[in-house]
């Protein structure tokens, strides 16, 4: 018999919700495929709002998701950490730094998309972090099309190497929270 699990995230804008939402989906199918449970993956159930109505956001999720995310940063970091909302976790998506640094990790997957720019990516995933300004090295990075960078976002999210991913020191922090959170709701 087949478990479902829903995700939830709240996001900050567009390229934030294709990006994670599919990295999510993603990385849960990789984390459960081991389960001694089947867990049938869903879609990301993504709502996205302003820092003022997280809370609201969150309560709405709640109600349809099993296991919820929104992004943190190291002056949020502690408080998400272990606060449930109707017996689901909050697991923050983010530590240290901002999404497009995940972005920025896989100079493989940049190189296989045609006029992707590589010269400012970091030579190794773990110094992705380390980019000052991560918005402007992914515009630079992006193939000239007249596309904004937004659209780039679900693109990366398909083909991103997760084992990639993992050598970037806060995907590996988020990654080892949700198999922890996966751990204490049984399925794993």
């Amino acid at each position: 018999m087949s478990r479902p699990l829903v995700p939830g995230l709240v996001a900050r804008g567009e390229g934030e919700e294709a990006f994670l939402g599919i990295v999510i989906s993603r990385q849960l199918r990789e984390l459960t495929w081991m389960s001694p449970h089947t867990v049938d993956i869903e879609a990301t159930e993504v709502v996205s709002c302003e820092r003022e109505h997280m809370v609201t956001a969150l309560e709405e999720l709640a109600a349809d998701c099993h296991l919820l995310f929104t992004r943190g940063d190291e002056r949020e970091r502690g408080k998400t950490d272990g606060v449930r909302y109707h017996s689901h976790y909050l697991v923050p998506i983010i530590g240290l730094g901002e999404t497009e640094t995940w972005l920025l990790a896989d100079r493989g997957m940049w190189a296989r998309l045609e006029g992707s720019d590589l010269g400012l990516l970091p030579a190794r995933p773990r110094d992705a972090e380390r980019i000052a300004d991560p918005g402007a090295v992914l515009a630079a990075t992006v193939p000239r099309r007249g596309k904004p960078v937004a659209d780039y976002f679900e693109y990366v999210g398909r083909n991103v190497d997760l084992a990639v991913l993992a050598q970037v020191p806060g995907y590996a922090d988020w990654v080892a929270e949700t198999r922890n959170a996966l751990k204490g709701l049984g399925y794993l």
